[in-house]
C-alpha cells in the first residue's frame, strides 16, 4: 500500500465551522420548504362529476360509456391509431392497454363537484347532496369499488359563498367519519383562490376539523385551483401561487390550473380560451416553478370540446384531446381534467403512448448511468432523477409493467424510488 499523501490547506477548521453555523437556518429553511417529491402516485386525470349526477355506479358509466365510444368510432387498434396518428408499432400495445383500462379502473380521480358544475341551491339541498356524497363515498370504499383518489370541489371562500362552502365541507367530512373514517385517497379542492390568506383560512379549517375529531395533524390536505389572475401575479408584483404554498402549511398536494375561468380572467374571447393558449402557459409556467421542489404537484386543465356526434365530429375531438394531452405531458403537466365519458380513451392512448415511446432509450441511458458504462449521452444525476420519474409514472399509470422494466434497466422499482429521490 502507497504512503498516504498529507495535503495541504490554509483555512482553519473554525472557518468551516462558522460557515456552516452561518447556514443552519438556510439548511433548515431548504428542508422545510423543498422536501422533494412524495413518492405516492399521481393520478394522470381528475373526472369532475356535478354532485346532483353522482351515482354509485359512475365511474363504471364513465368507463362503459367510453368503451362504446370505441367500439363505435374506432372499433380496433388500426383504426385507432389512424385516428390519433400512433406509430404503427404502438397501435397494438396502446389500444390493448387503453380497453384493459377502461374495464379495469376506468376513473383514478373523481371530483364530486359542489362548485360551477352544481351552482347555487337551497341550503337544505345541498346539505342533503353533501351527506349522500359521504354516504357513497363510503360506501364505495367498503365494497371496493371507490376509485383510488376522491373527494369533494367546495364553494370558493370568498365572502359571498363561504359560510355554504365551509357548511358542505363540514357535512361532506363528517358523514365520512360518521360511517368509518377518512379514505386514503381523499382529495379535497378549494376553488377560486385569489389571496394566500384564504389558503391560511383553508389550512385553519382543516385543523379545526382535525382537533374536533381527533384526527392527527396534517392528516386533511388540499390542493388549489389556479384560476383567477390574483392566483398567479398579487398587486404587489410578486409570484401569488409560491405564497400560497407556503400559507398551507405543508397542507397543499396540488395545483390545478382552471382553463376557463383564467382564461376569462385574461380577457381571453370564448373562441380562443384553451390550455394550450400563451396566458395559460404562462400561468402554468408560474405555476411549475413556485411548487419545482416543494412536493406539491401540477395538473393542467381541460377541453370543453366533447367528442359527441357523428363519427367524423368525434375523431375531430379526439384529435383535439389527444394532442392537449400529450402537450401538457412534454411539458411535465402529468395530470389534467376529463369532463367527457369520450375523452378517456384519448387520455390513456396519449398517456400511454407518452411512457411506451422510447422505453428502451429510456431504459438504455438509466442502464447506463448506474453501471458508469457510458453510451450516446452523458448523464448527470439530475437526468438519472428524471429517467427514473419517468419510468415510475409509467408504472403508477400502467403505461409498463414492472417485470418490462426491470428486465430492460435491471432496476427494482425499490432502485428506481431512489435514484428518483423518492421516499420510496
Amino acid at each position: 500500500m502507497g504512503q498516504q499523501r498529507t495535503v495541504a490547506t490554509t483555512l482553519a477548521s473554525a472557518v468551516t465551522e462558522r460557515i456552516g453555523a452561518s447556514l443552519a437556518g438556510v439548511d433548515a429553511e431548504l428542508a422545510r420548504r423543498y422536501p422533494g417529491d412524495p413518492g405516492t402516485r399521481q393520478p394522470v386525470h381528475t373526472v369532475y362529476v356535478p354532485a346532483d349526477a353522482l351515482t354509485a355506479g359512475t365511474p363504471r358509466s364513465w368507463g362503459d360509456q367510453a368503451l362504446a365510444a370505441l367500439d363505435a368510432h374506432a372499433p380496433d387498434a388500426g383504426a385507432f391509431a389512424a385516428v390519433l396518428g400512433i406509430p404503427g408499432d404502438l397501435a397494438g400495445p396502446v389500444h390493448a392497454r387503453v380497453r384493459a383500462k377502461l374495464e379495469r379502473e376506468p376513473v383514478e380521480d373523481l371530483r364530486i363537484d359542489f362548485e360551477d358544475g352544481y351552482g347555487p341551491r337551497p341550503d337544505d339541498e345541498e346539505d342533503a347532496a353533501a351527506a349522500r356524497a359521504a354516504e357513497l363515498v363510503a360506501r364505495a370504499c367498503a365494497d371496493g369499488t371507490a376509485t383510488p383518489y376522491v373527494g369533494i370541489r367546495m364553494k370558493c371562500l370568498e365572502a359571498a359563498v363561504r359560510d355554504r362552502g365551509i357548511r358542505t365541507l363540514d357535512v361532506f367530512l363528517t358523514g365520512l367519519m360518521d360511517a368509518g373514517g377518512l379514505p386514503d385517497g381523499l382529495v379535497l379542492t378549494l376553488p377560486k383562490v385569489s389571496y394566500a390568506e384564504q389558503v391560511t383560512a383553508m389550512a385553519g379549517l382543516a385543523g379545526e376539523f382535525e382537533k374536533a375529531r381527533g384526527l392527527e395533524h396534517g392528516r386533511l390536505r388540499f390542493e388549489i385551483q389556479v384560476e383567477t389572475t390574483q392566483a398567479v401575479l398579487g398587486a404587489d408584483g410578486r409570484a401569488t401561487v409560491a405564497r400560497m404554498i407556503d400559507a398551507a402549511g405543508g397542507r397543499v398536494t396540488s395545483l390545478h390550473y382552471g382553463t376557463f375561468d383564467y382564461s376569462a380572467a385574461c380577457g381571453v374571447g370564448a373562441a380562443h380560451q384553451s390550455l394550450a393558449h400563451p396566458a395559460a402557459d404562462h400561468a402554468k409556467a408560474v405555476m411549475q416553478v413556485a411548487a419545482a421542489g416543494t412536493g406539491v404537484r401540477l395538473s393542467d386543465g381541460s377541453t370543453n370540446v366533447l367528442p359527441v356526434g357523428p363519427t367524423p365530429r368525434v375523431h375531430d375531438a379526439w384529435r383535439l384531446h389527444h394532442r392537449l394531452v400529450r402537450r401538457s405531458l412534454e411539458r411535465a403537466y402529468y395530470q389534467g381534467w376529463d369532463m367527457h365519458p369520450g375523452h378517456l380513451p384519448t387520455r390513456y392512448a396519449a398517456v400511454y403512448a407518452f411512457y411506451r415511446e422510447g422505453l428502451e432509450a429510456t431504459a438504455a441511458r438509466l442502464a447506463a448511468y448506474v453501471a458508469r458504462s457510458g453510451g450516446e449521452v452523458l448523464d448527470e444525476p439530475a437526468t438519472a432523477r428524471a429517467l427514473s420519474g419517468h419510468l415510475l409514472r409509467g408504472l403508477d399509470c400502467g403505461a409498463v409493467d414492472a417485470a418490462e422494466v426491470a428486465g430492460l434497466t435491471g432496476l427494482s422499482r425499490a432502485d428506481l424510488d431512489r435514484l428518483a429521490g423518492r421516499a420510496g
